[in-house]
Order: structure tokens, then C-alpha cells, then sequence
């Protein structure tokens, strides 16, 4: 079956000419923002599911219906998974993509909270976060909405300090290509290659594809 998936638009050509100083910028600062009472109830709910677990976690962020959870949870039987949304429509759908398997949940929480309160966790955690996955295509093409991306946003050091291992998937190359920037920029080496038709991991990439777009993957290679 073919999809009939617009592509993105954008008329910001390169990486944007803002980008270093407003990594620099964030990673001076401390994110003062309060963390949403929603967020902090889902990470109580998380930690009390975790109990005593001491091995590895995945964290698969803007999970949407979480089919992409389910996935990796059996990709990698050896960790605990848990795959975040902020949309209780889109979390509340993942019973239609559900796995026969304990080593993983689902979420809803404010992904820039969460990631501070894991960030605040890890420290002292019997756990360890192995791998992070952002596998939501990123929304925001137009220039001037940058600081609305990852990179460009104040998350972006609770991101960079919570998982040596992060890959991020998009079907808009110059999303990845700042992020790889960004990551440059805190001493993270990445690679970009194309996301192999064969190997789709959330309905949306499944939904570009059949489109015959293209669609792309980094992943960290310093860990």
C-alpha cells in the first residue's frame, strides 16, 4: 500500500545561523521551570514499577501510541523499557499495539520534565539509562522556530547528560544535521545514515516510507 505523506517545508536552506549560541546559552543555565504535577505523579508510577531493578533502561521519548516501545522492549529483553507521551489520546491507543511482555510501560508525562527528574535520579540509581531513543519526526521546519526543537531548546542538557547512547529519527535530513551540531558541540560524535525501508519503527516512519520518502537516523558513536 502507498502513503500520500507531504513532505516537509522549510525555506531555512542550512543549519540555523542561531543554533551554536543558543546551545551555549542553554547549557549555561539551570532549566527553572516547575515540573508538571502530571509528570511528577508518572515518575513516581515509574520508579515504584521499576522496585528494585538494577540493570539497564531504555527510554523511548514521544512514543506516541507506543508501538515503537513495544518494539524495542523486544529488541532488547535484557532492560526495562518505558516509552513517554505528553498526549493521553495518543498513550491511551497503545492497547492496540500491545506486546505479551513485563519489561516494558507506558507513560504519559512532559518529556522536558521527565528527563530532568531522570537526570536528578540517575545519580544515585541502582539503574542505569543504556540507550535513548527520539524517534518522533520533529515538527517545527519553520526558522523561526528553533528554539522549539531539542537541540535549540533548554532540554537540550538534561538530553545530552541523562544517555551516552541516543539515536534520533526524522524524514527532515537538516533536523538531524543540527542536531548532530549540537551534539558536536558537547563533544558527542554521531553519524546520519537513511532508515532501511525494511526496518520502520513507529507509525510514522512506516507512513513516509510507503510515501517513498526518505527517511533518516543518527546515533551517537562515542560511547
Amino acid at each position: 500500500m502507498q502513503g500520500n505523506s507531504r513532505t516537509v517545508e522549510t525555506t531555512q536552506a542550512g543549519i540555523h545561523e542561531k543554533l551554536d549560541k543558543l546551545v551555549a546559552r542553554y547549557r549555561a543555565h539551570t532549566h527553572q521551570r516547575p515540573v508538571s504535577e502530571h509528570t511528577r505523579l508518572a515518575f513516581d508510577e515509574f520508579t515504584a514499577w521499576l522496585g528494585d531493578w538494577q540493570g539497564a533502561l531504555i527510554v523511548d521519548s514521544c512514543c506516541g501510541v507506543g508501538k515503537s516501545t513495544a518494539t524495542l522492549a523486544q529488541r532488547y529483553p535484557h532492560a526495562r523499557v518505558i516509552g513517554l507521551d505528553k498526549s493521553a489520546l495518543r498513550v491511551d491507543k497503545h492497547a492496540h499495539y500491545q506486546q505479551d511482555a513485563n519489561n516494558y510501560r507506558v507513560f504519559r508525562a512532559d518529556v522536558n520534565d521527565f528527563w530532568r527528574l531522570l537526570r536528578e535520579a540517575q545519580a544515585t540509581a541502582a539503574w542505569h539509562i543504556e540507550r535513548h531513543y527520539l524517534l518522533y519526526p520533529n515538527p517545527y521546519p519553520k526558522s523561526a522556530q528553533v528554539q522549539k526543537r531539542w537541540h535549540g531548546g533548554p532540554a537540550m542538557p538534561d538530553l545530552m547528560a541523562i544517555s551516552p547512547l541516543i539515536e534520533v529519527r526524522s524524514n527532515w535530513l537538516l533536523y538531524l544535521q543540527e542536531f548532530a551540531r549540537a551534539c558536536e558541540l558537547y563533544g558527542k560524535a554521531t553519524r546520519i545514515e537513511k532508515v532501511a525501508t525494511s526496518d520502520p519503527i513507529t507509525p510514522f516512519e512506516e507512513k513516509y516510507l510507503r510515501s517513498g520518502q526518505d527517511c533518516w537516523v543518527l546515533r551517537s558513536t562515542d560511547a
